[in-house]
C-alpha cells in the first residue's frame, strides 16, 4: 500500500443484506466532512455499489502508471462498476477478483489519505484474505442488523479477523429500529439490542446504531447518500457519531500500536 494512506479500514459483514455498502459509504463521506482526507474502495467486483450511490462517472482516465480515482462530495472514490460497463457480469474465478481488488489499493493515485475505506463484499473469502495479507490494515468495522441470523455470520467475520491477526476496531448495528412518520412509533423490525449484546459478547467497540429510513434508500438510489442529501435526519446524524466514534478508536489503536513497537525495540539483545 502507498506510504500515502495513513489508515486502510476495512468495512466488513458475514453475509449481504445488512447494508454494509451504505455504512461504508456514509461513514467515509462522514469522516471526510469532519476535515479528514478520504477514500472509498468498493471492493465487490460483482456486485459494485459505489457508481450507483454516489453516481455514474465517465471512465477515469491514466495519470502516467495510475488510475485518477472519481472525485465526488470531497471523496475520492474507485471502484470497479466505473472501470467496466454497467451492464458487465464480472464472472471470474476468487483470485481474480483478489488480484483486481489489490491493484485497486496500488494502482490507483489516491495521494495524501487519512482514511482509505474499503467496502468489502460479504463473506470471509479470497478478497478479505488478499487484503490482510498484502496490506498493512489498521481494523475492521463489522456490520450487522439486530436479528440472530445476521449476529452469527458476524461472530464467523470476527473469527476470520482474528486468525488473520486483524483488530476489529467495532460493531455497527444498522436498520436498528423504525419509526413511523404518522404515528411517530417506534418499532424493532429485526429484533432489538442484538448488534450491542454481541459487541459486550466479543469484547468489541460498539460504534453506534442506525435507523431503518426511507432516505437512506432514496439518497443512496439517487446518488448523493444521505449524510450529504438529508444531513438533519436521525440516520445522517447516526453515521456522523458512528464516524467519530471511530476515529476515536482508530487513534488508539494506532499509539497502542506504537507503544508496543516501542517497547519491543527497547528490549535488550539477548546472546546465548
Amino acid at each position: 500500500m502507498a506510504d500515502t494512506i495513513k489508515n486502510l479500514l476495512l468495512i466488513a459483514s458475514g453475509k449481504g443484506g445488512v447494508g454494509k455498502s451504505t455504512v461504508a459509504a456514509n461513514v467515509a463521506l462522514s469522516l471526510a466532512r469532519q476535515g479528514f482526507a478520504v477514500g472509498l474502495l468498493d471492493a465487490d467486483v460483482q456486485g459494485p455499489s459505489v457508481p450507483t450511490m454516489f453516481g455514474a462517472a465517465a471512465r477515469p482516465p491514466a495519470r502516467g502508471n495510475l488510475i485518477a480515482p472519481v472525485e465526488k462530495l470531497g471523496l475520492k472514490l474507485m471502484s470497479m462498476g466505473y472501470l467496466v460497463d454497467r451492464e458487465q457480469a464480472m464472472v471470474w474465478r476468487g483470485p481474480m477478483m483478489a488480484g483486481a481488488v489489490s491493484q485497486l489499493v496500488t494502482d490507483v493515485d489516491w495521494g495524501e489519505l487519512d482514511y482509505l475505506v474499503v467496502d468489502l463484499p460479504p463473506g470471509t473469502g479470497d478478497i478479505q484474505l488478499t487484503l490482510v495479507q498484502k496490506f498493512k490494515v489498521t481494523g475492521a468495522v463489522l456490520v450487522t442488523t439486530p436479528q440472530d441470523v445476521a449476529l452469527a455470520d458476524v461472530r464467523r467475520a470476527k473469527t476470520m479477523f482474528d486468525k488473520v491477526h486483524v483488530t476489529t476496531l467495532g460493531l455497527v448495528e444498522n436498520m436498528s429500529y423504525f419509526i413511523c412518520g404518522t404515528c411517530d412509533t417506534r418499532h424493532e423490525i429485526f429484533s432489538h439490542g442484538g448488534g450491542e449484546r454481541l459487541a459486550k459478547e466479543l469484547e468489541l467497540d460498539f460504534l453506534g446504531r442506525v435507523p431503518l429510513e426511507p432516505a437512506v434508500r432514496a439518497c443512496g438510489d439517487a446518488g448523493e447518500p444521505v449524510v450529504s442529501a438529508a444531513s438533519g435526519s436521525a440516520s445522517a446524524k447516526a453515521f456522523a457519531e458512528i464516524a467519530t466514534a471511530l476515529a476515536r478508536r482508530v487513534d488508539l489503536e494506532n499509539a497502542a500500536r506504537a507503544k508496543s513497537e516501542g517497547r519491543r525495540r527497547a528490549l535488550p539483545i539477548v546472546r546465548n
